[in-house]
C-alpha cells in the first residue's frame, strides 16, 4: 500500500497536516499563556477591589483565600500615581522575570511561551497588566508558574490529540478522493493499455476518452490518437508484407522466365536476317532491363541485407574497376566516366556492396545525361579526413527535379526516369547505412548533380550530422 499512489498521498496528508498543526500550535500555546495570565490578573483585580471595599480591614485567612482563588502570590495596584500592595503572601523564591502584557511583541510572547512549555522547574514571575474596566492605572501580580506549566502541558496534549484526529480524518477523505478521482482512472487506463497491447491490430480495442478530469481526458485523447495511428500502421505494414511476399514470388518466377527469354534473344542476334539483326538488340535490352527490375525488387524485398564484410581496399583500383565496368554501357564520346583518387588511399568497406552503391549512382547519372540527348561527363573521386572516407559522384546532367528531391531514397517514389522504380537509391542507402555511413545529395541544378557517400572510420558514425 505504501508504494501505491493513494498510499503515498495518505502519508503525505498526515505529514502535511501535522506540519500545519505544529505551525498553528506555537501561536496557540502563546495565546493560551496570555489568556491564562490575563485571567489571573482579572481575578487578582477583583480580589484587590474586594479588599479595598472593606477599608483594608480583612481577616488574614480571608486574604489568603482571596490570593488562592485568584491564583497569585501578591497584588500591587497603582491608582492615582501611587503603587499600593493590596494583597501579599510569602513568595516561594525570588522573582525570575517580569512579563508585561501591555502591547507585548507577538514574537516575544511565542518565544516565552515555548520556553515556559519546555521548562520543568517552576519559577516566580512578575506580571504587569492594565486593570479591567478602569480599576486603576496598572496592576501587578506575582505568579507561581507551576500551575501555568501544568495547564500548558494539558493544553498541548489536547492539541496533539486534536491534530491526530484531524490528520486521520483529512487523510482518509484525501485517500478516498485521490483513489476515486485519480488512482482508479489511472488503473483503468493501464488496464486498457494492457488490453490493447494484447492485440494492437484490433481497432475495437482503441481507447475511448471518458474521464471527466481534464488532464486524464487529455491523456486518453492522446493515447487514442497514438493507438489509432499504431493500428493503422500495423495494418498497412501487414498488407505491405503480404504484398511484398507476393511480389517476391512473382518476381522470382518472372526472373527465371525473362532469363530464358534473354538467352533466346541472344541467339536471335546470330540470325542473318537484317530485320532480325535490327530488332534483336532492342529485344535483348528490354529483357535485360526487365531482369534488372525483378532482381532489384527481390533485393529490396528481402528482410535484411547481409552484414558488410569490411576489408581494406585500394581506392584507385576500386574506382578503376567500377568506372570501366560502367563505361562499357555507353561510348565515351557520349558520356565520359572518369575517376580520381590518391594511389596510396585505402578504403574500409565491403567491396561488393560498395560496387553496387557507386555503380548505381554512376548508372543514374549516365541515364540522366542520355535522356537530354547531349554529351556529358561523370567524375568519381575519393578523399579521406579525420572522420572517415568520402566518395563524390558528380555529373553534368540536367539536375534532379523537385519531386525527385522530395522523395529521394524512398523506394518506388524517387525515380526520375519513366518506367523506373526508385529502388536503386533506396537499396544503395541501406547498404551504406549498414557500414555506419550514409548517402547525401550535396548539390543539384542545371550545371549538374553531386552525390556524397560517407564511410566512417569507427564503424557506426555520425554521417552528415
Amino acid at each position: 500500500m505504501l508504494t501505491s499512489l493513494s498510499g503515498r498521498f495518505l502519508i503525505l496528508a498526515v505529514i502535511f497536516v501535522m506540519i500545519a498543526e505544529v505551525m498553528i500550535f506555537v501561536p496557540s500555546i502563546a495565546r493560551f499563556r496570555v489568556d491564562y495570565l490575563t485571567n489571573r490578573m482579572e481575578r487578582a483585580q477583583i480580589a484587590a477591589l474586594a479588599l479595598l471595599g472593606t477599608d483594608e480591614m480583612i481577616d488574614p485567612e480571608v486574604e489568603v483565600e482571596l490570593l488562592e482563588n485568584a491564583g497569585v502570590l501578591n497584588v500591587v495596584l497603582r491608582r492615582d500615581a501611587l503603587r499600593q500592595l493590596v494583597l501579599s503572601s510569602d513568595l516561594p523564591g525570588p522573582v525570575a522575570k517580569t512579563v508585561d502584557l501591555r502591547d507585548a511583541d507577538p514574537l516575544v510572547l511565542m518565544r516565552d511561551a515555548m520556553l515556559r512549555f519546555v521548562a520543568t522547574e517552576p519559577e516566580v514571575i512578575r506580571v504587569i497588566a492594565e486593570p479591567a474596566r478602569g480599576g486603576g492605572m496598572q496592576i501587578e501580580a506575582a505568579i507561581d508558574t507551576g500551575g501555568l506549566h501544568k495547564a500548558m502541558i494539558e493544553y498541548g496534549i489536547n492539541i496533539l490529540w486534536l491534530s491526530l484526529v484531524i490528520s486521520v480524518i483529512t487523510s482518509v477523505f484525501l485517500f478516498l478522493a485521490v483513489r476515486r478521482l485519480m488512482v482508479m482512472p489511472i488503473k483503468s487506463l493501464v488496464r486498457q493499455m494492457n488490453r490493447y497491447a494484447e492485440a494492437p491490430e484490433d481497432g475495437r480495442r482503441v481507447i475511448e476518452p471518458r474521464s471527466r478530469v481534464a488532464e486524464l481526458r487529455e491523456a486518453e485523447t492522446t493515447l487514442q490518437s497514438l493507438e489509432t495511428q499504431l493500428t493503422q500502421s500495423l495494418r498497412q505494414k501487414e498488407r505491405l508484407a503480404q504484398l511484398g511476399r507476393a511480389v517476391a514470388k512473382i518476381s522470382h518466377d518472372l526472373r527465371n522466365i525473362l532469363t530464358t527469354a534473354t538467352l533466346l534473344g541472344d541467339r536471335l542476334e546470330m540470325v542473318d536476317d537484317p530485320t532480325v539483326k535490327r530488332v534483336a538488340p532492342k529485344i535483348v535490352n528490354s529483357l535485360t532491363r526487365a531482369v534488372n527490375l525483378t532482381e532489384g525488387t527481390l533485393a529490396f524485398g528481402r528482410a535484411e541485407e547481409a552484414p558488410p564484410a569490411l576489408q581494406y581496399i585500394s581506392a584507385g583500383e576500386f574506382l578503376t574497376e567500377v568506372c570501366e565496368a560502367e563505361q562499357l554501357s555507353v561510348p565515351a564520346e557520349e558520356v565520359a566516366i572518369t575517376h580520381q583518387a590518391d594511389p596510396r588511399l585505402t578504403l574500409r568497406a565491403d567491396p561488393e556492396q560498395l560496387h553496387r552503391v557507386v555503380g548505381n549512382l554512376i548508372r543514374n547519372a549516365r541515364q540522366a545525361i542520355q535522356a537530354t540527348g547531349r554529351t556529358g561527363q561523370i567524375s568519381v573521386s575519393a578523399a579521406e579526413d579525420e572522420t572517415g572516407w568520402t566518395l563524390h559522384v558528380a555529373d553534368t546532367g540536367p539536375g534532379l527535379p523537385k519531386r525527385a528531391q522530395d522523395n529521394l531514397f524512398q523506394a518506388f517514389q524517387g525515380s526520375v526516369r519513366k518506367g523506373g522504380t526508385g529502388l536503386g537509391l533506396a537499396i544503395a542507402r541501406e547498404l551504406i547505412q549498414g557500414h555506419g555511413g550514409d548517402i547525401a545529395l550535396q548539390s543539384t541544378g542545371p550545371e549538374g548533380t553531386v552525390f556524397c557517400v560517407h564511410l566512417p572510420k569507427g564503424g557506426v558514425g555520425d554521417a552528415f550530422a
